[in-house]
């Protein structure tokens, strides 16, 4: 089987207000299940880069490996991501 890691999901800047009440500094770890108390528009748009850093990928554009920037899908109240691969506790 793969080695596989946990992600790391962090609230870093916010525009507006998120309907969801999600805050800056907000954390929440995706590790073998889904991260309780995320809404379901972030985490469905974070997905994919999630798998990613799960499973050792990483984005050319990022300055730090295993790490990855992304926005949610809300335009008018734009809430930012910060994914970071991390080690999967036992």
């Amino acid at each position: 089987m793969a080695k596989s890691w946990d992600v790391e999901i962090e609230i870093v800047e916010q525009n507006g207000l998120c309907p969801n009440g999600h805050r800056v500094g907000e954390r929440f770890l995706a590790g073998r299940k889904t991260p309780a108390g995320i809404c379901m528009g972030a985490f469905a748009s974070l997905l994919p880069y999630i798998t990613t850093l799960k499973f050792g990928g990483s984005f050319p554009w990022e300055q730090h490996e295993g790490e990855g920037t992304f926005c949610c899908p809300d335009h008018k109240n734009i809430t930012v991501y910060r994914l970071r691969r991390v080690e999967r506790a036992t």
